[in-house]
């Protein structure tokens, strides 16, 4: 279902990955419809248009599943007609999917109660305030139970490929991947990467400083002293700074920045896990397994076998 103002790319993901393991399978796998709320072409973000198959509750056939892409943010109000179609969707299970804005209209529907989902960060903040029940996630994309949602973009690919790869098979999955000459699926509960300078665009430079100094000291990690005293500021300053700005201690988001770059290592290389452990600043494996497994639920082991 397109909505206008559409990203094109966000729905070429979404649905190119189903026509390609058609072609890999060498059968039908999924059939594709597209939706609008009438006949005409719906013109997309970039001012190209879809040509619809279908309109608003009309389709030849019973749906598996309804994908919506729409733009983010929503351009004006959402007609009736679509909310009473995803609410009977709904109603007798069929996978409703939210792709970009698409998260937001289910969400208008009143279809996400009691679910995880996730739309792209721009719109976080509103979503949020205007949505305060729903269980919002900052990840990747959400696939949970009958509803999938993305952060747009090609995020859309990748969880369509772990959808395929559910119900197909990963090898099947992983082909598509090679299809498309990506060097991995990624997963979904990899976060969304929210630049720093809109996360920080109030904070002063000082801190802005001290994560640049982070990410430059992963190997050889600096204590809070040695940090404040390269940025000319007392302790208690860079810890207030990180409390109003990053709801954290300064030793415990660093310990989370090198974590996340362990994770990364141990999901994209051949490296050891002692390797890794030594990389990202721990001075022996078991301290780095037991604050792998405080942080994420599961040891290096366990994440290199998932």
């Amino acid at each position: 279902m397109a909505l206008p103002g559409f990203s094109l790319l966000a729905q070429a993901c979404a649905t190119e990955p189903m026509q390609v393991a058609n072609r890999l399978a060498e059968r039908t796998l999924y059939r594709l419809s597209t939706f609008a709320f009438d006949e005409r072409p719906v013109v997309s973000a970039s001012g190209q248009m879809l040509m619809p198959q279908s309109v608003v509750g009309q389709s030849a056939e019973p749906l598996d599943m309804l994908m919506v892409c729409a733009p983010v943010p929503l351009l004006g109000s959402v007609s009736e007609s679509l909310l009473d179609w995803l609410q009977r969707l709904s109603a007798i299970r069929v996978v409703l999917a939210g792709i970009g804005g698409g998260t937001e209209v289910l969400a208008r529907a009143g279809v996400l109660e009691g679910y995880r989902v996730t739309l792209p960060w721009p719109g976080f903040a509103a979503f949020a305030d205007e949505y305060p029940g729903i269980r919002l996630s900052r990840q990747l994309f959400e696939i949970d139970r009958e509803r999938l949602t993305c952060g747009g973009g090609t995020a859309a690919m990748d969880m369509m490929m772990t959808l395929i790869g559910s119900q197909h098979g990963s090898e099947l999955a992983q082909r598509i991947s090679e299809y498309f000459v990506l060097e991995r699926i990624r997963m979904g509960d990899e976060p969304q990467e929210v630049p720093m300078s809109t996360r920080l665009r109030h904070a002063p430079q000082s801190l802005v400083d001290a994560l640049a100094l982070m990410e430059a000291n992963i190997e050889e990690p600096l204590t809070t002293h040695e940090l404040s005293g390269h940025l000319g500021i007392s302790r208690r300053q860079l810890e207030r700074l990180f409390k109003k700005f990053l709801q954290a201690v300064p030793s415990r988001y660093y310990l989370s920045l090198r974590l996340q770059e362990a994770r990364r290592l141990l999901r994209e290389s051949d490296r050891s896990a002692g390797d890794i452990a030594l990389y990202t600043g721990f001075s022996s494996a078991a301290h780095f397994s037991t604050a792998y497994r405080n942080h994420f639920g599961m040891t290096p082991r366990e994440e290199r076998l998932s």
